[in-house]
């Protein structure tokens, strides 16, 4: 007897195809889903073949499914990715603060709209190419980190909650990337060693100035101390994020770094590198995958991807979440995203607003 149909978001990357060809093996019927979130001509910044899910994107995804032997599907979601994820990238940056729109992509795009056209196309299912773990328990399910711990992707999905958690699937979460690209080789499946992206999906390169000021034209201002003597003049403040040293343009005989950004004045506040490092944050947009703590609690915090898991304690008041931190932590950025654990498993997150 077969298992349920699943659906695969299909990115035309190894991970997704992987994913794909292992519910296949496992019995699973299999249908591929890819995204379409950019204009068939591109842009004058962004080629068509440069950003995620461009049309070679869209052709490596048809064509494992084809030596798969699964339905494609290719859906069209340029403009809600531009609503939900592109304007408010550039509405971040232009209030001060630094987004991570991978995020706002999981939360709108993939795990809402996404997950609601497999459903509507009979999948019981939507898996995804991410490394992490969904695993069950007597208090119904967990979202744990993936086993690959320099590839685990956890701290991106802390937006999802029980029922969510119900209808996903991650194939990858028990394999190491190593592993991935040996099967998709074993599998004849010519992703196998396409390059990982670097960058973020829709700015290849890294070119965020340039790419914020095809959307946004920067305004001038100044640059100043903490004492509030100026300096000189930044290009736009969303040209900078805290704990930057590099490109501002100043000369003060010491180095500087952005302390920071307020965006009401249109300033950039720097100082010395001591002046980064906070005790406490306070986080918005609380969101718990399985059920809101008892409040105070302790956890260990992530409070970027790349950023080291570290002992704090969560208090929980009026919708917001306090988190003191054991020891002060460095360049703690309004507008990214505080990831709370408790061991291997994602407790929830919350939205950066102070620190």
């Amino acid at each position: 007897m077969s298992k349920p149909r699943v659906a695969v978001a299909m990115s035309g990357g190894v991970d997704s195809s992987v994913s794909a060809a292992l519910l296949e093996e496992a019995g699973y019927e299999v249908i591929g889903l890819h995204m379409r979130l950019w204009p068939e001509e591109g842009s004058s910044l962004i080629p068509v073949d440069s950003a995620c899910c461009s049309r070679r994107d869209a052709s490596d995804a048809r064509r494992v499914c084809q030596i798969l032997d699964i339905p494609f599907y290719a859906l069209d979601f340029e403009r809600q990715f531009q609503r939900y994820v592109i304007d408010y990238f550039c509405r971040e940056y232009s209030q001060g603060r630094t987004p991570n729109p991978c995020i706002a992509c999981n939360q709108w795009i993939k795990f809402d709209l996404l997950l609601r056209q497999a459903l509507s196309l009979g999948a019981e299912y939507l898996a995804t190419g991410h490394y992490a773990l969904i695993e069950g328990s007597d208090h119904g399910r967990r979202l744990l980190k993936g086993v690959d711990s320099s590839n685990d992707q956890s701290y991106f999905l802390y937006t999802l909650d029980h029922d969510d958690l119900r209808r996903l699937l991650f194939p990858l979460g028990i394999h190491r990337k190593a592993e991935v690209r040996c099967i998709a080789a074993q599998k004849g499946l010519p992703v196998a060693e396409k390059p990982k992206s670097q960058d973020l999906c829709f700015v290849p390169g890294g070119r965020y100035a340039e790419f914020l000021r095809e959307y946004a034209p920067p305004q001038t201002g100044y640059i100043i101390d903490v004492e509030g003597n100026v300096l000189g003049k930044h290009k736009g403040i969303a040209a900078y994020t805290l704990g930057q040293r590099t490109g501002l343009g100043v000369a003060a005989g010491r180095r500087l770094y952005v302390l920071a950004i307020d965006a009401q004045t249109n300033t950039v506040i720097v100082g010395s590198e001591d002046r980064l490092f906070t005790p406490r944050l306070s986080a918005g947009n609380l969101r718990f995958v399985s059920h809101r703590p008892e409040s105070p609690v302790t956890i260990e915090a992530k409070v970027r991807y790349r950023s080291p898991l570290v002992s704090a304690t969560l208090c929980l008041h009026d919708g917001r979440g306090e988190v003191s931190f054991d020891e002060p932590q460095r360049a703690v950025t309004p507008g990214q995203s505080v990831v709370f654990y408790r061991g291997c498993e994602v407790i929830g997150g919350g939205v950066i607003e102070a620190s």
